[in-house]
């Protein structure tokens, strides 16, 4: 085939080169005389010996500068001090500089809603913790997760200086407890209430609750409306009174079949009970909690969840306004998330419309895997709004 090409194309003329004619006489004469390439070597290795030169005397300075600075040093034996770092320091106020902290090594790019927050911009310098009405923040983990799924936002938090709980519900995490046994929304929250029981009085939080964690957050609102300074819901399931998780995200069906396809029912008690716990699939994981996430901390989560107990789902909140009703809510919306839907986190707004709202973009089901530092960002924020 490309034989037949070849002949059915047109030839092209064959160039004939000329013969060079080399030019008698005189070569200084000559305009295109090879004369001009000699003066050009000659002019760079006249540079190159000047360029040498002033390198040796340039070094010659510099030992002779290093010598009378040991001398002035009294150090006759040449043992003169020398600093092996290269960074610039600036002493507190002698410097208009500031130090810059090192930049990650990491080849990754940053994602433009999620920017990387250095320690000294995690809290702002003109606001004192002491300020606020509570620097202490207690983290409520969503159904199946624990108190491990907090890790990122712990550590940001107590970078800046917070106090920060973050617990493990009954049947969570690492408490020992087998979730089949547990048959109400008061035992599940159980160690959430037994620590702000505990809390001396005056001490306040900041509760924030995720997923189903706003089912309990708003259980424990209830029982101590006067140790909650600010309610924050991230993702999570914000209800009214008389209203359960269960009905929540009934109001979802027909959207999205993906939580279901998710469920996995667990009927410890035989198949004609009650299901006792959920199960979710964990080849539907990355789909449903963790589309934006890492894959790191989708690792983490798949060895980590556990079964979310049945009961408390089921549970039918009681909500007044004397005592739920008095504590200040914020809601964090995730948009990009597969579990409550946006549409969902809506739905739920409207119903009981919060303070403020806030939207985290970018953020999956699972914002302090997806967003953590956008989110601790939120947190520390709505931590400085002040009472009205």
């Amino acid at each position: 085939m490309g034989n037949l090409c070849t002949c059915f194309s047109p030839k092209t003329p064959v160039k004939t080169k000329k013969p060079t004619k080399r030019l008698q006489g005189n070569p200084q004469t000559a305009p295109n005389s090879s004369n001009r390439w000699t003066r050009i070597r000659s002019t760079r290795k006249e540079f190159k010996d000047n360029h040498d030169e002033l390198i040796r005397e340039q070094a010659l300075a510099a030992a002779i500068m290093f010598r009378q600075l040991q001398q002035q040093n009294g150090s006759a034996s040449g043992s003169f001090p020398f600093d092996r770092s290269v960074s610039l320091r600036y002493p507190n106020g002698s410097g208009s500089k500031k130090t810059q902290l090192p930049r990650s090594s990491s080849s990754r790019a940053r994602s433009l809603t999620d920017p990387l927050l250095q320690p000294h911009q995690l809290v702002n310098q003109d606001i004192k913790l002491d300020d606020l009405e509570t620097n202490h923040f207690v983290l409520v983990h969503g159904g199946g997760f624990g108190a491990w799924c907090w890790y990122k936002t712990i550590a940001l938090l107590e970078e800046g200086g917070f106090k920060v709980t973050a617990v493990d519900l009954t049947g969570s995490g690492i408490h020992s407890s087998d979730t089949n046994g547990i048959t109400s929304l008061s035992q599940y929250v159980k160690p959430l209430t037994d620590f702000l029981d505990k809390l001396a009085d005056g001490d306040k939080t900041i509760l924030v609750g995720h997923d189903f964690g706003g089912a309990c957050i708003s259980y424990a609102m209830e029982l101590f409306p006067h140790k909650v300074s600010k309610a924050i819901f991230v993702a999570a399931a914000m209800l009214t009174n008389g209203q359960s998780t269960l009905d929540m995200f009934s109001q979802k069906a027909g959207s999205s079949d993906l939580m279901q396809q998710a469920q996995l029912f667990v009927y410890a008690n035989g198949n004609n009970h009650p299901p006792t716990a959920i199960n979710l699939d964990k080849s539907l994981f990355r789909d449903l909690l963790f589309n934006q996430s890492p894959g790191k901390d989708v690792a983490l989560a798949s060895v980590s969840i556990r079964p979310i107990p049945f009961a408390p789902v089921l549970e039918k909140l009681s909500l007044s306004e004397l005592k739920y009703g008095t504590v200040r809510r914020f809601y964090i919306q995730t948009p990009e998330d597969n579990a409550i839907p946006i549409t969902l986190q809506e739905s739920m707004i409207n119903s009981s419309p919060p303070e403020k709202v806030f939207h985290l973009k970018g953020a999956d089901h699972s914002p302090f895997f997806s967003k953590p530092q956008a989110l601790h960002k939120l947190l520390v924020e709505i931590s400085k709004i002040p009472s009205t």
